[in-house]
């Protein structure tokens, strides 16, 4: 085992601003959800996005399921989604008893591939969940075109892109609905949380009200005079985020840039360090677009057993992941799909430390024994 002082794979950015935030969420007697600092954070998420709604929820499993809820999703519909992605959005497709069709992704991006999409599209398809894989954005002038011309509704999955752009545009943005998450890993996090944002704000009401067992704020009402009794219409969910999380947000919201830079400064040096490394293949970024660096992916050459090169890292107290998944080959879903693209990137990729507090030497110490490792276990070339 290493002495040398552990890496890990991610690392939340808080601090003093985070703290002060939070005791005045204390002294304020309102540390629950829905109350002022949840509003002015909706507010403010609103503003950034240029948007007409926003809604502050637990995570953004959450937020996709209101999502779906508020689209009038029913129970036999289909919704492609993309395959190579934590798999938050088929559950929530499952969630409301629709049908996850996976769709496979390009192989340089990770993200969902367009024509992938269109090929899937069928009779009983009512809509497309877009992801944003580790930070990356999807193609969202083709998905807008496929979908506006078959009358399907665009969900974009922006969990790991707090601060990515494409084309210009805040991902978060780029579809009619968008779902965030502050995930302790992300570019902005409160430990857990998440948020939805539309356009639409008559959506952006029903998945409030449904974020809420199906009343409106607590908060609010109590500020009537008089005693207003709430008047349960639907069965919602507990999906709010509560203030202290809130007031967290508002702080790491006017980081993001800063926080940013960071991850670009760590991302730019390893591009540096692996450029000429034949046993992996550092993270493609299109013109385009900008990566908000949720996690760095190497994907290696298929001689490198992988297994064995994490095994030697985390033995030198070296963070680093599988990456993310092939959700169609997860037994929850049983799905008989093929996804042949994002089947081999689940197989190949490596995720290495990738958070704001790097040093340049931790970053060149991981290229180190990562570029080490991939030669003590890669078979011989054939």
């Amino acid at each position: 085992m290493t002495t040398q002082e552990p890496i890990p794979l991610v690392y939340p950015s808080l601090g003093e601003a985070e703290l002060a935030a939070v005791a005045e969420v204390f002294a304020s007697g309102w540390p629950a959800g829905q109350g002022p600092r949840g509003k002015a954070l909706e507010q403010q998420l609103a503003g950034r996005y240029g948007v007409g709604g926003a809604v502050a929820v637990t995570n953004c499993g959450a937020a996709l399921h209101l999502a779906l809820l508020a689209l009038g999703v029913q129970p036999g519909d289909e919704v492609i989604v993309a395959d190579y992605t934590f798999p938050a959005p088929a559950h929530a497709v499952k969630y409301v008893g629709a049908v996850p069709v996976f769709a496979d992704v390009r192989a340089d991006t990770g993200t969902v591939d367009p024509q992938a999409v269109l090929d899937l599209i069928g009779p009983r398809t009512v809509g497309v969940i877009a992801v944003d894989t580790l930070g990356m954005p999807a193609d969202y002038t083709e998905l807008l075109q496929i979908t506006g011309r078959h009358g399907l509704f665009l969900v974009e999955d922006a969990a790991c892109a707090v601060g990515a752009t494409y084309q210009g545009k805040e991902a978060g943005a780029l579809a009619p609905v968008g779902c965030l998450s502050f995930h302790g890993r992300k570019g902005a996090t409160s430990g857990e949380g998440g948020a939805l944002l539309t356009a639409d704000p008559a959506l952006a009401a029903s998945a409030r009200l449904m974020s809420s067992f199906g009343i409106e704020p607590i908060f609010d009402q109590a500020k009537v005079v008089g005693l207003p009794i709430p008047v349960f219409t639907e069965a919602g969910y507990n999906y709010k985020l509560s203030d202290i999380a809130a007031a967290i947000l508002q702080v790491q919201l006017g980081r993001v840039g800063e926080l940013l830079a960071r991850r670009n400064t760590v991302a730019a040096r390893y591009g540096e360090l692996f450029a000429d490394e034949e046993l992996a293949a550092v993270p493609y970024v299109p013109a385009d677009r900008t990566h908000a660096w949720q996690s760095y992916l190497l994907t290696l050459d298929p001689r490198v057993d992988r297994s064995a090169v994490a095994a030697e890292l985390r033995g030198q107290g070296i963070g680093c992941g599988h990456g993310t998944w092939a959700c169609h080959v997860q037994p929850v879903y049983d799905s008989k799909q093929t996804c042949p693209v994002s089947a081999d990137l689940f197989s190949r990729q490596l995720a290495i430390p990738m958070h704001a507090e790097l040093t340049g030497p931790q970053v060149e110490r991981v290229a180190e024994a990562v570029r080490a490792a991939l030669r003590r276990h890669a078979r011989p070339a054939a």
